[in-house]
């Protein structure tokens, strides 16, 4: 009986591998071999779109805030608070010179405004808008085009007031972006202004230097 179930044994596991060479394609064999052993491949989620275009969310009780420049004749300056995009090309809120919005949270509930910069007088306009603007708000400002050429010495010294350490030196064209508190203080660890200036020899855009940006976190308790 040993013998038998021996031979019946040998016989079944000669036809199954008989079948399988017969009807088993051999390239579906070889892979099935070649991923014996391996470990699986973990692909990492893709990642969640944070506020402002953040890469890293900000911390619980903060705003997240991004303010862009223009650059070129093409890519216009772009202020998002909250994710709310305060000026950008879709709402028709970008205008050649220094584009500025306002934001008061007084009370929990951010309130918005925002201003464009008449070309004809960069200047005056710009002053009545911070001049008028509350007590405990912030102030994000972007230039789109050009933002120095009809700015007055006067504007410059007010805007400079709220902390500017670079708007005396914005030239031509310059790529400048500010955030600035009225009536509180920023942390200091938040980047608050940068300036780019044009050089025909280092320009990205025919006439324009490239945009930049500033980006960050704003505790909600300053005020």
């Amino acid at each position: 009986l040993r013998l038998f179930a021996f031979l019946l044994t040998s016989l079944a596991a000669w036809y199954l591998g008989y079948f399988a060479a017969v009807h088993v394609p051999q390239n579906s064999v070889s892979t099935a071999f070649q991923k014996i052993g391996k470990k699986p491949v973990l692909r990492a989620p893709a990642p969640r779109r944070q506020k402002c275009d953040h890469w890293t969310p900000c911390p619980p009780g903060s705003f997240a805030f991004r303010v862009l420049s223009g650059g070129g004749k093409q890519r216009r300056a772009k202020i998002c608070f909250e994710d709310e995009q305060l000026i950008n090309e879709g709402n028709g809120q970008v205008g050649s010179g220094i584009n500025i919005a306002i934001v008061d949270w007084k009370g929990g509930v951010p309130r918005i405004t925002s201003c464009v910069t008449d070309p004809t007088d960069h200047s005056g306009e710009l002053m009545d808008f911070i001049r008028n603007a509350p007590e405990g708000t912030l102030l994000l400002m972007a230039t789109h085009d050009d933002g120095s050429t009809r700015l007055k010495n006067d504007a410059k010294k007010l805007i400079e007031e709220l902390g500017s350490k670079e708007i005396k030196n914005i030239k031509f064209r310059s790529s400048w972006v500010f955030i600035a508190a009225k009536g509180f203080k920023l942390p200091d660890n938040i980047q608050k202004e940068k300036i780019n200036h044009s050089d025909q020899t280092k320009n990205r855009y025919k006439g324009w230097p490239a945009e930049i940006q500033i980006e960050g976190c704003i505790p909600r308790n300053l005020i």
